[in-house]
């Protein structure tokens, strides 16, 4: 072979090399004099990158890593590479070092300020947490209005009832209706209530097995309507008796399904039973008290009323304060001094937060100490704020009487840094068809739901998708994929009953589809079980071949667990059956923010059974609030068959379209950009990435 024919083998063998690794659209930061060197390697980088971004679409995130080093190896510093090891060190819940890789592409000018904003937002949420909403500034992102040219889409709201999927339901006192709108404004129900109508509604409020409360002002009485705002029976009539009322005004219920009602004729507090009869009322003055802390003058102009841990806090628009009762009507304190409000009007829940409208103003009210703080002002022009309930979405809904509008408030950072969308994953495998699902959340980490086709808009390589179908939301799911990971420590072994009874009861309350998995947390995690939840009903400690054991590896269970969860259902959780207690070495390998993230960051929650009545250790109490799961006894009163209800009902922001890819794919070998943006009122959020389609 001459010299020339071997030039023409070179040049051959680095034309090829540098198509591919344009196809990759890697860009090697690292410029040597030994070119021919960086694109001869330039294919085995493709090829890693490739299998790396395979991995990553099939949870696999530890395997990804590795091809993703492996691809820098061979190209070090190459930007793309970078952000996708970013991308797959925030999966796997190690957000330290995914903001490591992202700074380094952006300092070297990669991302622009796409890439600045997610770094911003994990590194605030790292420092903030995610529960910090209540004592802070919001302003309007948009707003529905209760007339459209000359169309009335309804008249005087006065209060609002967030559902669970991001829409609200609106009482319309001056038009006699319900309207629910979504999350876009757009009216997709209404109801007048049953044939004889409604009567000057006020206040609707959610009972606990789903069905509504409307209070009817004019009609003197309670409407019971079904989840789906199907009339039932009426509660109450009018008169001064017990079960009667004069002008009911707003209500709220307690654990035990007892309705409060403020009386505003009658100057008390109505209280029915889960059935509608009546029980008492109370609210009057106490003369005679023996203590003068006890005394109480009684409510003149009762307003709002609210159930937080079945204390009752009422509102009286005369006297200007909130006032604190038991279950039975005994008046405990004085919450907020009188004269504080000007004219508190409704009360609604957020956490331990009362959340107040005060003419103008929306205040917070801490019900432990009274403490106040302003979280919104109107101004002072023509408005009368009646209602602001917080939704699924972060928002804070405000009903607005005398302007006939629906405010949806939002905190000033939401507004300036926009929503935090991901796409968590394409499928590719039916190309050109494609699948793409897309997790959308505020700035602290809380999922926004209710979005629809319309939140969307997708592009391939900065051109916009054909054939592009919305195939749904995981917030819709009706059921969830458990794992239950028992505690091995030596403190459990006294505990066998307890761990039965848990496992047992919430398994009987588990769909036919659910997949079930059982972990023993000991010295090292084991899988004990992993099937259908049928086995459940005759499951025992006994049989668990994982022993007791003084140096129980809880971090090491977690881990295990959440892996084996990543590609179930959309909706799934860890339930954790313990003592409440932790050793030493219960978290050596991963720390509690490492752990949290990764569960975070793969939407399972951790939910936790106690067998004694102990409280938690700070540790997991940490995880379980804030993978926003909770915390139950064993042998509470209501049982724990509400526990994977509970489950279910935590928000899920994922969301799946699809549509027909037009990229050369080059044989499946080619890099295809893909990018989402979501759009909702007056935010807005946006990511890239990329994939590929099968090989041929």
């Amino acid at each position: 072979m001459n010299l020339k024919q071997n030039f023409f083998i070179l040049v051959f063998i680095a034309g090829v090399s540098i198509n591919i690794f344009a196809q990759v659209n890697l860009e090697d930061t690292v410029r040597t004099e030994k070119e021919t060197t960086r694109t001869a390697e330039s294919s085995l980088a493709e090829e890693e990158f490739r299998r790396g971004v395979q991995s990553f679409y099939r949870g696999a995130y530890n395997e990804s890593l590795r091809q993703f080093e492996r691809t820098l190896s061979y190209l070090p510093g190459e930007n793309l590479v970078l952000t996708w090891m970013g991308k797959a060190y925030y999966q796997a819940g190690i957000e330290g070092a995914a903001i490591q890789h992202w700074q380094s592409a952006q300092d070297a000018g990669y991302g622009g300020l796409l890439l600045k904003n997610k770094i911003e937002i994990v590194r605030d949420r790292r420092i903030s947490g995610m529960n910090d909403s209540y004592q802070q500034r919001f302003t309007e992102s948009g707003s529905f209005p209760g007339k459209n040219n000359d169309v009335i889409i309804y008249s005087q709201p006065v209060s609002v009832l967030p559902n669970s999927d991001g829409s609200i339901w609106i009482a319309s006192y001056g038009s006699n209706e319900l309207v629910c709108f979504d999350v876009n404004g757009i009216v997709t129900k209404r109801t007048g209530g049953p044939i004889n109508g409604f009567d000057r509604p006020i206040d609707i409020i959610r009972l606990a097995n789903g069905n509504m409360i409307v209070c009817e002002a004019e009609g003197d009485r309670l409407s019971l309507l079904d989840k789906n705002a199907g009339f039932i029976k009426y509660f109450g009539q009018k008169g001064r008796g017990v079960g009667q009322m004069v002008g009911p005004q707003y209500c709220a219920e307690d654990s035990f399904g007892n309705i409060y009602v403020t009386d505003f004729g009658n100057s008390r507090v109505d209280v029915f039973d889960k059935d509608g009869n009546g029980l008492f009322y109370f609210g009057n003055k106490i003369e005679n008290a023996p203590k003068k802390s006890t005394a109480f003058k009684g409510l003149k102009s009762p307003t709002g009323i609210a159930v937080i841990d079945d204390r009752i806090f009422v509102a009286d628009s005369v006297y200007g304060g909130i006032y604190e009762f038991d279950r039975s009507g005994n008046y405990i304190q004085k919450l907020v001094n009188e004269r504080t409000f000007s004219r508190p009007e409704c009360l609604k829940t957020w956490g331990k937060y009362l959340l107040v409208t005060d003419i103008n103003r929306i205040v917070t009210v801490d019900t432990d100490d009274g403490a106040l703080f302003e979280n919104a002002r109107v101004g002072n022009g023509a408005s009368a704020l009646t209602c602001a309930a917080a939704d699924k979405n972060g928002n804070v809904i405000v009903t607005d009487f005398k302007q006939n509008e629906v405010y949806v408030m939002s905190k000033l950072s939401e507004l300036v840094g926009g929503l935090f969308v991901q796409i968590e994953r394409v499928i590719s495998t039916d190309f050109p068809k494609v699948v793409v699902e897309v997790k959308v959340e505020n700035r602290k980490r809380q999922s926004v739901v209710g979005l629809k086709s319309e939140n969307f808009y997708i592009t391939e390589n900065k051109r916009p998708c054909q054939d592009v179908q919305f195939l749904g939301s995981a917030n819709n799911n009706d059921f969830a994929d458990i794992t239950f990971l028992i505690d091995r420590s030596s403190s459990m072994a006294a505990y066998n009953e307890q761990v039965e009874q848990a496992v047992r009861e919430i398994g009987k309350s588990l769909d036919p589809r659910t997949n079930v998995k059982i972990i023993s947390a000991g010295d090292i995690p084991v899988i004990e079980y992993s099937g259908n939840k049928n086995r459940l009903e005759e499951f025992s400690p006994l049989v668990l071949k994982s022993k007791f054991t003084s140096n129980s590896a809880l971090d090491m269970g977690i881990r295990l667990a959440a892996n084996d969860l990543i590609n179930c259902e959309k909706k799934r959780g860890i339930i954790y059956v313990t003592d409440g207690t932790i050793n030493q070495n219960s978290f050596t390998k991963y720390g509690l923010s490492d752990l949290t993230a990764y569960l975070n960051n793969n939407s399972i929650s951790f939910t936790t059974i106690l067998v004694d009545q102990q409280s938690l250790s700070d540790e997991v109490d940490y995880i379980t609030k804030n993978t926003e799961g909770s915390s139950y006894y064993v042998y509470r009163p209501q049982g724990l068959s509400g526990v994977i209800t509970d489950i279910i009902d935590i928000s899920s922001g994922l969301y799946q379209l699809s549509f027909t890819s037009l990229l050369p794919t080059e044989y499946g070998r080619k890099y295809l950009p893909l990018e989402v943006e979501t759009y909702i009122l007056n935010r807005s959020g946006r990511d890239e990435t990329g994939y590929y389609a099968p090989l041929q």
